[in-house]
C-alpha cells in the first residue's frame, strides 16, 4: 500500500456559531461570491469527500473546536456526524476545560476517545485562556497517553480577536513531554511567527513531539526551518482549510522544495500515518 497523503488540519466549513473576526477571515481568504452557498456546499460529507480527493488527499483529520469567545463553536457532535460512514475522514475532538467540570474533564476525554470514535483531540490554548502545561489540562494527557491517542495543542500566532498569545509558546510543552514521555504530542502550527526554533528544538529532542506545519507557507518552510530534513520524521502536513483555497496547491509545493524525496512523503502522509496506525507501504 502506498503512503497515503493526510491533511492533519481540517475545520468544518459549518460552525454552529463563527465570532466576527473568523468568519471575516474566511470570506476573504475562500473570496467567494455567495458565502452560504459555499457553507451548504462543503457542509455535506459527501461533497467534501469529493473535494478532499479532487485536492489529492487520502484522509483528512477533522477538527471539533469550542471557543466561543475567539473564533467560534464547531461541536463534537457535530464533528461526531459529519465523519459517520466517511473513510477520508478521521475525527478529532475539543475540550474545553473551562467549559467542562474539572472533576470530570478525564471522563469526558475517555467517553470521547472510547465511545464517540474520536482519534484524537485538539487543545486551542490561545483561544480558551490556559498554558499548556497547566495542570487543568493533565487529565487530559494521562487519558490520550494511556490510550495511545495524538493531542493536538495549538503553538504561535493568530490573526483571530481576542486570542492571547502568550498562552502559545511551545515552550510550555516541555514539561508535558517531560510529565507524559509516552504521550504523542503535536505543535500545531510549529510556534508560527515567534517560536519556530522552540518547537523544531523541541520536536528533536523529544521521541514524541511532533511539528505540525499548517498555516505557514509552504514555499517558505526552509527559511523557517533551514535544517528540515534533520527533522524529516517529525513534521507533518496540514492545510488549516478553509484557511486555504487549494490544499493539493500546497501539496505541489511541498513536493518541489529541494529536499529528499523520501523527506516530502513522510511529511506528506507518512509521519501522520505512523501517528494514526495507518498501513503504508
Amino acid at each position: 500500500m502506498a503512503t497515503p497523503i493526510i491533511d492533519f488540519h481540517i475545520h468544518p466549513i459549518y460552525y454552529e456559531k463563527y465570532c466576527s473576526s473568523a468568519a471575516q477571515w474566511i470570506q476573504m481568504r475562500q473570496s467567494v461570491p455567495d458565502m452560504q452557498a459555499f457553507i451548504d456546499k462543503y457542509s455535506d460529507p459527501a461533497e467534501f469527500a469529493r473535494f478532499l480527493t479532487e485536492n489529492s488527499v487520502d484522509y483528512g483529520v477533522i477538527l471539533a473546536e469550542l471557543s466561543p469567545v475567539t473564533t467560534g463553536i464547531c461541536t463534537n457532535e457535530y464533528v461526531r456526524e459529519f465523519c459517520r460512514n466517511q473513510e477520508k475522514f478521521i475525527p478529532f475532538a475539543s475540550i474545553n476545560p473551562y467549559l467542562t467540570e474539572r472533576s470530570g474533564t478525564a471522563a469526558e476525554c475517555r467517553r470521547l476517545l472510547t465511545e464517540e470514535g474520536f482519534r484524537g483531540v485538539k487543545l486551542y490554548p490561545t483561544y480558551n485562556y490556559f498554558y499548556p502545561n497547566d495542570r487543568l489540562v493533565y487529565p487530559i494527557y494521562a487519558v490520550a497517553e494511556e490510550l495511545g491517542v495524538p493531542v493536538m495543542v495549538h503553538t504561535g500566532s493568530s490573526v483571530f480577536k481576542g486570542a492571547r498569545l502568550k498562552y502559545g509558546d511551545p515552550l510550555y510543552l516541555d514539561d508535558v513531554a517531560v510529565d507524559f514521555p509516552a504521550l504523542k504530542l503535536v505543535m500545531v502550527h510549529s510556534g508560527r511567527g515567534l517560536w519556530y526554533n522552540t518547537a523544531f528544538f523541541l520536536a528533536r529532542l523529544h521521541e514524541n513531539v511532533y511539528m505540525e506545519i499548517a498555516g505557514l507557507p509552504p514555499q517558505k518552510l526552509l527559511d523557517y526551518f533551514p535544517e528540515l530534513e534533520r527533522n524529516a520524521d517529525k513534521i507533518i502536513f496540514g492545510s488549516d482549510w478553509p484557511g486555504v483555497v487549494s490544499i493539493k496547491a500546497n501539496i505541489d509545493i511541498i513536493n518541489s522544495l529541494p529536499v529528499k524525496a523520501e523527506t516530502k512523503e513522510k511529511i506528506l502522509g507518512g509521519n501522520a500515518a505512523r501517528l494514526l496506525g495507518i498501513p503504508v507501504k
